[in-house]
């Protein structure tokens, strides 16, 4: 008898030792964008994109994304921001970050994933929502075109503030497309806390 219950209390004791690893694994951070136009709460994925996740949170505490704008809109597939002032003049970012876009996360409609040019590794401040499932920016292989745009986290709440700005009218001016003809200023992000 004694030894049913031994093994009865090994048995639990094993069980509940992954239930505490979990419970005590830290909680995505949450980060809000406040737009001219309303806010959008992001859940960032800090175990799957940790670098992207840290530089978009360091860009985020230093005020960085503070009065940038959505620069590019293109309706059916995503709004893009974070490197741009009113006027359109670009801000000076740091040094670029590493792909991370073999992290398994895929570019579907709210996700937000990292802009860069067509070197893989040229991120640096802008992003982008998508604001439809976009399986051709997602990663492929490590070949130059295959590498695909880093997914770092996804809207929570405020998916309509999205589509709003996605609706908004857009212009060319000079080499930049796709521009909303009336600024759609970012007036803040910052990272929050979730109630208990």
């Amino acid at each position: 008898m004694f030894r049913l219950l031994l093994i009865a209390a090994v048995a639990s004791a094993t069980i509940s030792v992954p239930a505490a690893e979990k419970a005590a694994k830290p909680a995505n951070p949450r980060v809000r964008i406040t737009t001219s136009l309303g806010a959008i709460e992001l859940e960032l994925d800090a175990g799957r994109a940790p670098e992207t996740v840290k530089n978009f949170l360091n860009y985020a505490r230093a005020g960085y994304y503070n009065g940038t704008i959505f620069h590019r809109v293109i309706p059916g597939f995503m709004i893009q921001g974070g490197g741009f002032t009113p006027g359109l003049k670009q801000k000076p970012a740091r040094a670029p970050i590493k792909n991370e876009a073999d992290n398994g996360l895929q570019n579907r409609a709210g996700a937000i994933a990292m802009a860069r040019t067509p070197d893989p590794h040229s991120a640096t401040a802008q992003f982008f929502i998508n604001t439809v499932d976009n399986p051709l920016l997602d990663h492929r292989d490590k070949s130059f075109m295959g590498w695909g745009y880093c997914v770092f986290g996804r809207v929570v709440r405020g998916m309509e503030v999205v589509k709003k700005i996605e609706a908004v009218p857009t212009t060319t001016i000079g080499p930049l497309e796709n521009v909303p003809a009336k600024d759609v200023v970012i007036r803040k992000v910052e990272q929050i806390r979730l109630a208990k």
